[in-house]
């Protein structure tokens, strides 16, 4: 699809995530990232499995560093400069997340980011690890960072306010060249920013090329719902069920008349692989019943359309669903004929 960069998974973690990631890193062309800690023989297990990145973390805010890894902010410096360099001399490019960054204190943050700079690193990944940034918050530091380094400048996003896609957007607009994102949003608690919403954001809504193949996100969508066992809701923006879908009467219609009426014109179905569906329920109204009767080929009139209609309504107010077989049962019981097939002898 285009996607730009892999990470495959933390080497270190297991024998079997580590063939994972060596087997991802040797089947694609694109560039594929490893994860370790500022620990060496994290470092050694990722530049092993064959990744062209690896991505190093610490954290940096004060309750991590004290609670989680029970060490100092110069314990934090010095591992964070000494891991970059070992990447770096290694040949890999690097990239480095002050983690929890959006909970550290400011001048400790610009601190750590201007050391790891002057010490080679690549890129700097600014991460909301528990997703409590704001836009307009993440949009600032963001800025920040990238005026105290020059290397390049990523974000990665939590959802657990529902703001992951938002700070990521932000993060962009601010400066950043990239955003880690999930597919379906699945990740960490809440999820990630998730790459089909970012993806179509910045191409439909931005109007800017990501050279990604967006005409199949809804098939990445299906494969990683069926491999994660993770459901994806119905509800879920871009690739959810009812994301295209219309019930309401008045979007029913506008629809059928012009999509741009009620849908996002700069994003269509078919620019995610998707499809516009017509769903039946107690807002539907007499212009969708009498598109769904003609797609089953009656020829319904307008009474006849207004009868299946109630009927309609009726049943899905009883919170039924509303199949098929149901609608041609209320077309047969209204008197609905059907289009009569012509006959050449």
């Amino acid at each position: 699809m285009g996607t730009h960069v892999i990470e495959a998974g933390f080497p270190v973690n297991s024998e079997a995530e580590f063939e994972a990631v060596r087997d991802i890193a040797s089947s694609t062309s694109k560039t594929t990232c490893g994860l370790a800690r500022v620990v060496d023989d994290d470092i050694e297990a990722a530049l092993d499995s064959g990744v062209e990145m690896v991505h190093t973390f610490v954290s940096t805010s004060d309750v991590q560093i004290e609670d989680s890894m029970h060490a100092t902010r110069e314990d934090v410096v010095q591992r964070a400069v000494e891991s970059v360099e070992r990447i770096t001399e290694a040949g890999a490019t690097c990239m480095f997340s002050p983690m929890d960054a959006t909970r550290t204190d400011e001048t400790f943050l610009i601190d750590v980011i201007e050391s790891v700079s002057e010490a080679g690193t690549d890129w700097i990944n600014i991460p909301d690890t528990c997703g409590v940034a704001t836009p307009n918050r993440f949009r600032a530091m963001i800025e920040k960072v990238c005026a105290h380094t020059d290397a390049r400048v990523d974000v990665h996003t939590h959802d657990d306010f529902g703001l992951a896609t938002a700070n990521a957007l932000s993060g962009i607009e601010a400066g950043a060249d990239q955003a880690q994102v999930s597919v379906n949003s699945i990740g960490e608690r809440a999820g990630n920013a998730a790459y089909e919403e970012f993806v179509m954001a910045v191409e439909s809504v931005y109007q800017c090329d990501t050279g990604i193949d967006t005409t199949r996100i809804m098939e990445l969508s299906e494969i990683v719902e069926e491999k994660s066992s993770i459901e994806t809701p119905g509800n879920k923006p871009v690739v959810g069920d009812n994301a295209f879908s219309h019930e309401s009467g008045i979007h029913a219609a506008g629809v059928i008349e012009n999509s741009d009426t009620f849908e996002p014109g700069v994003m269509t179905p078919e620019m995610v692989g998707a499809t516009r569906r017509l769903v039946m329920g107690k807002h539907t109204g007499t212009h969708s019943v009498r598109e769904r009767l003609e797609e089953r080929g009656y020829e319904p009139t307008d009474d006849e359309v207004r009868t299946v209609t109630r009927r309609v309504k009726d049943y899905g107010a009883e919170k039924r669903r509303i199949t098929v077989e149901d609608l041609e049962r209320f077309a047969e019981e209204a008197g609905v004929e059907r289009q009569r097939e012509e006959v050449q002898i």
